[in-house]
């Protein structure tokens, strides 16, 4: 039971450390979370035995090796992950002094847009911006030319509309 309890602490504070906005507590919650499926896998394989040598001992004396595997390759995972995120970490301290994690702000514009009516009980957002009011970002609110990507014989614009002209 008390390993169980061991488990589930390692997961609690790695996933903890995991939602954090600093990349060296991603990267201890990565180690803590690994340490914590290592520890599962060798609870899962049971107590230790005999080696899986089939004839040179009875079947229930036995270990079953593929915990030990599926261990193995998960110390091997989180090796790579780590030194991945040691090489972000680094990245980011070398550009900008820090390892925090900046908000994007096309995340917090995307945030701010109007929600759908039906949004579950939700209050909706303000009725200040109309339906048919283009996306601020896009190349048609910007007044820059959109390309088409359809064939020159055709006279759908990029929008599925008549051009006519063209």
């Amino acid at each position: 039971m008390s390993m169980a309890v061991v488990v589930a602490v390692l997961y609690g504070v790695g996933f903890y450390l995991l939602l954090q906005r600093s990349l060296m507590r991603v990267l201890i919650g990565i180690v803590v979370l690994g340490h914590g499926a290592n520890l599962l896998l060798q609870l899962a394989g049971g107590p230790p035995g005999r080696a899986p040598i089939v004839g040179s001992v009875p079947a229930e004396q036995i270990t079953d090796p593929l915990p030990q595997a599926l261990a193995l390759t998960a110390i091997v995972i989180t090796f790579a992950l780590t030194t991945y995120l040691l090489a972000l970490g680094y990245r980011s301290w070398v550009l900008v002094g820090h390892d925090e994690v900046q908000d994007d702000l096309e995340d917090r514009r995307i945030a701010q847009r109007r929600r759908p009516e039906a949004s579950m009980g939700e209050e909706a957002a303000s009725d200040d911006m109309s339906e048919d009011e283009d996306d601020p970002g896009s190349a048609a609110a910007s007044g820059d030319p959109v390309e088409s990507s359809v064939p020159s014989g055709s006279s759908a614009g990029p929008a599925g509309r008549s051009e006519g002209g063209r």
